[in-house]
């Protein structure tokens, strides 16, 4: 379900399991190959879709898990993978993944919750800089804003809380301490009772090289980081990870599923800056294109509870880079309907996923502000960068655009 790059990947993985017949795509993009066209918010003709066709069903975007589609799958006796309505919280109410954490001692920035213009911007006045303002709900990674100071923060309160720009998601707000340092992702799949980590991996999630510009949804990530090394991955996993799942599960909320943890380390101590109750897009491509073991059984485990009668992921040793194609003008306005040519090259290394496209009489027209991932292995991070951008030269669209230093930070912390 979805029709981004994550789940372009996710059917791309799915496909290599010997167990698996058929992958459908709802809706899919010009990329995928047998598309349903039901949105993913159309809960109703997708249970009965999966119903008729004997479906297992992969939840990719946060917005269904949001509204309960697992909740609604499971109730109609439908296999689904993925967190409950409750459970998905951890992504949905920022406010109420703050609070979860502040009460189960996982570790995250110092944090106030504001719904009145007033109280906040009054607060805003009176704290060090830089702080971090947030909306509460989904806003498709936009809606975090850093403030340098407090005209900044003042203007973040009046564009989330006044006028409204990320709708009801910013009814409430966090105002939060910045905490300096290395962004990571750490992503793990759970069954509710334990957690198995995913490859590690790096976003990059500003418009513009050298990390400046707004965020965006993610402009590329590569897989493994040396950002974290295996003692910082046991700390993850143990204080983080698990206690997550077995608080989760003491509050009566089960946790199923990709459970994603976007880490700061700051003096080599990790925090969470935030939760995801699903993939990661970008990480999603590179960790596919690493991951040897066969996905379809890890889903299953999770889906039953059974993930300990499984061995722990393999991974292929090469590491991989995804870099984010995207139309210029993203991720404000851009346009749209424009040919993208050389899809048609192939090499060994790279795999091409889609995202905002379309397919039109055989031709793929760009459909959305990130359009593609170029995804890329090689036998280290320099050359899978290499890889990457090698591919990248021969796809062409009038208004093409990406970063040119995805993975950079990895080639300098691995020097």
């Amino acid at each position: 379900m979805g029709s981004g790059g994550r789940e372009h990947a996710l059917g791309w993985k799915l496909a290599q399991s010997p167990k698996v017949d058929e992958i459908f795509f709802a809706p899919g993009n010009g990329g995928t190959e047998i598309n349903v066209d039901i949105h993913v918010d159309n809960i109703p003709s997708l249970a009965k879709f999966a119903s008729e066709n004997d479906c297992l069903t992969v939840v990719g975007p946060e917005i269904p898990l949001a509204a309960g589609i697992v909740d609604e799958f499971t109730k109609n006796g439908l296999r689904i993978f993925g967190p409950t309505k409750n459970a998905a919280q951890l992504e949905s109410s920022k406010v109420w993944a703050k609070n979860f954490m502040k009460r189960n001692g996982i570790p995250t920035a110092r944090f106030d919750i504001f719904d009145d213009p007033k109280q906040a911007k009054d607060y805003a006045k009176s704290v060090d800089y830089p702080l971090v303002v947030k909306a509460d709900g989904l806003a498709a990674g936009k809606g975090v804003i850093v403030c340098n100071d407090s005209a900044d923060a003042i203007g973040a309160i009046e564009k989330i809380l006044v006028d409204k720009s990320f709708g009801t998601a910013g009814s409430r707000i966090i105002l939060e301490e910045r905490i300096d340092g290395i962004e990571a992702s750490y992503i793990a799949i759970s069954d509710g009772n334990v957690a198995y980590p995913m490859a590690t991996s790096q976003d990059h999630k500003r418009i513009y090289d050298d990390d400046k510009g707004p965020n965006t949804g993610g402009m590329g990530a590569y897989s493994p980081t040396p950002v974290i090394n295996d003692n910082l991955a046991d700390e993850i996993q143990k204080n983080i990870i698990e206690k997550t799942i077995k608080s989760m599960k003491q509050e009566g909320n089960i946790f199923k599923g990709f459970l994603y943890a976007g880490i700061m380390l700051q003096d080599n101590t990790p925090y969470v800056l935030e939760f995801n109750a699903r993939m990661g897009d970008p990480e999603c491509q590179p960790i596919m294109m690493r991951m040897e073991s066969d996905l379809y059984d890890y889903i299953q485990a999770s889906i039953d509870g059974t993930l300990t009668t499984l061995p722990k992921i393999s991974w292929k040793e090469q590491s991989a880079v995804c870099v984010v194609l995207a139309s210029k003008g993203y991720p404000d306005s851009y346009p749209k309907n424009e040919v993208i040519n050389g899809l048609e090259i192939e090499d060994k290394d790279s795999y091409v996923f889609h995202a905002g496209t379309k397919r039109v009489n055989d031709k793929i027209l760009t459909n959305g502000g990130r359009v593609l991932g170029v995804t890329a292995t090689g036998d280290n991070l320099e050359d899978a960068v290499s890889n990457a951008y090698a591919r990248i030269e021969k796809i062409n669209w009038p208004s093409k655009y990406c970063r040119t230093d995805i993975g950079k930070k990895g080639l300098t912390l691995g020097k």
